[in-house]
């Protein structure tokens, strides 16, 4: 076997029949429900058990976290909110008029986060307006998290229906 066909057989742009992605995309959900807001979910947690330094620590990351959010959203939200629906109406139109798979995938992974995106955005404008703190803040982060674990579990689950259909019907498995 040739090593340029190894890498390519490795690196295959075929998205739906590639581990890779896969791999990809359990790593993404993982993350963004456990990193709620840039805080890690093990400190709310944490603050909540045992209180004192530790909720004091928490209340700091969050604090500092939703400020950087809003100042960017502040500055620049129309902008990136403008980027970010171009890219997402391109890969929608690369990926599902001309059947381009690996664009298929990325609107797949894109389309959730930046929904994703926009809860972070209101939970910390919710938070920041209501200077929560303590209980109130323990709440607000979980309950984002949870909006962020059933926004993963649509999302997977329709990436999977879609990348069953297409290696039945397009992909290396059909007929």
């Amino acid at each position: 076997m040739d090593f340029y066909q190894s890498v390519f057989e490795l690196i295959d742009m075929r998205s739906f029949s590639n581990l890779w992605f896969w791999i990809a995309l359990a790593v993404l959900w993982s993350t963004a429900s456990h990193w709620i807001l840039g805080v890690p979910y093990d400190m709310v947690l944490r603050a909540r058990r045992h209180g004192g330094q530790a909720e004091q620590d928490l209340e700091d990351m969050v604090r500092i976290n939703i400020n950087r959010m809003l100042y960017i959203a502040h500055v620049s939200g129309l902008w990136l909110l403008g980027i970010g629906c171009f890219v997402l109406t391109a890969l929608c139109v690369l990926g599902f008029f001309y059947a381009i798979e690996i664009a298929q995938a990325l609107f797949l992974l894109g389309l959730p986060m930046s929904i994703v995106g926009l809860l972070s955005l209101s939970t910390a404008r919710l938070i920041h307006e209501e200077a929560a703190t303590g209980e109130t803040l323990h709440r607000r982060l979980s309950r984002h998290r949870l909006y962020v674990q059933i926004t993963g579990m649509i999302s997977i689950f329709i990436t999977a229906l879609w990348g069953m259909y297409q290696n039945f019907t397009i992909g290396p498995l059909a007929g």
